[in-house]
């Protein structure tokens, strides 16, 4: 095994530690889990490594609510030829979606935000939006938004607000809109509400899941709603209440150290990469993609809603809130594109903020239905199995498609390391 592999895949639970473990911790064998299989993490990723597929990675693994893995891999920052460390800070992307979710609901919980409040109540611009009809001669017919986009729709995707694609791609609709990261980082909070609503949505509200600016948008009310900052009601309501001590979509000059880089070219395609999110500062705190933390943190996000709402004393959201949060919200008369997003998400539908299982088998991946998961486009990822009593979160700085690849090993491995 390579030197610097060796070295960081010992960095696990009680070492290479700058503070206490994110959760009690636990030997393999006494929650259920092989030891010897859940070591096929350090084998694979040694391997990923040395290859130079992936610079580094940070896993940790917790059932029963006890942590059992927890190991840095690789480097943090490949260029430098920093070694990784278990408090490594990773750009989370779209799995800052789920966080700003919990954020909402605690809204609603106070009667402050409710699922069928209108948008355009908070932010009228959104009342007569146009909807983009691709022709069969390659033109857009622009129609009548005929219902309302509600707050429901931001929380399960089906607004009709969508992300951008490159000038080749076959989206009419979507080749119209930015680049997923690009508005935080280019525009405040306004000049993005007001840009986007120039734009059509790709479909009625309340018709299709279609994955895009939604919880950027939900962010926004957020901030309407609680007259604060969302990183700042995140902060007073969510990440210090359970103790995410690094979460923030503003990084200090210390945090900017721990930093987790990518390879500085695509190790698939040998063209050049980068997270342009750790380099520049976002002008507005973007709720679908410009939240930071460790893994350690998000771990204790994840158990938080496995446990119902709570952790360590601390109560976030009721458990039946969380019951609804984690339950398929894509009917029958709305159209499900889960797995256009994620090929492995077949046999998903979508819940408030999280993909959720729906049905035994269809999926690329193990687990049970009832688990509720999202990723990152820069090698984040979460999943969490109540009938497991489960939660595992990577984090990687991968921001090419290999990130995908990543997504499906690491939940092979996990499930079947689990023998009872």
């Amino acid at each position: 095994m390579d030197k610097l592999v060796m070295a960081t895949a010992a960095g696990g639970i009680g070492l290479n530690s700058v503070r206490s473990a994110p959760l009690p911790e636990s030997t393999a064998d006494e929650v259920g889990v092989s030891p010897q299989r859940l070591a096929k993490l350090d084998e694979f990723f040694a391997r990923e490594i040395t290859s130079k597929r992936v610079p580094g990675a940070v896993i940790a693994i917790a059932r029963d609510g006890k942590l059992i893995h927890y190991k840095a891999y690789g480097q943090l920052d490949p260029v430098k030829g920093r070694p990784m460390r278990l408090d490594a800070i990773f750009a989370l992307a779209s799995m800052t979606k789920p966080m700003v979710a919990v954020a909402g609901l605690i809204l609603m919980e106070q009667g402050r935000l409710p699922l069928r409040a209108r948008l355009a109540d908070y932010y009228p611009e959104f009342a007569n939006m146009k909807v983009g009809v691709p022709q069969h001669d390659g033109s857009l017919e622009f129609q009548t938004q005929n219902v309302a986009i509600y707050i429901h729709d931001l929380y399960r995707q089906t607004s009709g607000l969508t992300y951008g694609a490159p000038a080749d791609s076959s989206d009419q609709v979507a080749r119209l809109y930015p680049d997923f990261a690009a508005p935080p980082l280019r525009d405040d909070k306004q000049a993005f509400i007001e840009a986007i609503t120039k734009l059509p949505l790709a479909h009625q509200p309340g018709t299709a899941f279609e994955y895009g600016f939604s919880t950027d948008v939900l962010g926004a009310v957020v901030e309407q709603v609680s007259e604060q900052r969302l990183g700042a009601y995140l902060a007073s309501n969510l990440w210090k209440p359970i103790e995410m001590q690094d979460a923030t979509f503003h990084l200090s000059q210390s945090q900017r150290g721990r930093l987790a880089h990518p390879f500085p070219g695509d190790p698939l395609t040998g063209k050049p990469q980068q997270i342009e999110l750790l380099e520049s500062e976002p002008k507005f705190d973007g709720g679908g993609a410009c939240a930071f933390a460790t893994v350690g943190d998000y771990l204790r996000f994840g158990q938080m809603l496995l446990n119902g709402g709570e952790l360590g004393g601390e109560r976030i959201l009721g458990p039946r809130t969380v019951r609804h949060m984690i339950s398929n919200h894509l009917g029958p008369g709305i159209k499900n594109k889960v797995a256009n997003v994620e090929a492995h998400r077949a046999g998903f539908g979508f819940g408030l903020g999280v993909a959720v299982r729906t049905t035994e088998g269809l999926s690329a991946v193990p687990g049970n239905p009832g688990e509720f998961t999202w990723t990152g486009a820069y090698g984040t990822q979460f999943f969490c199995d109540p009938k497991e009593r489960l939660v595992a979160v990577v984090g990687t700085a991968a921001p090419g498609e290999i990130r995908k690849y990543y997504r499906e090993q690491v939940q092979y491995m996990v499930y079947a390391a689990i023998i009872r």
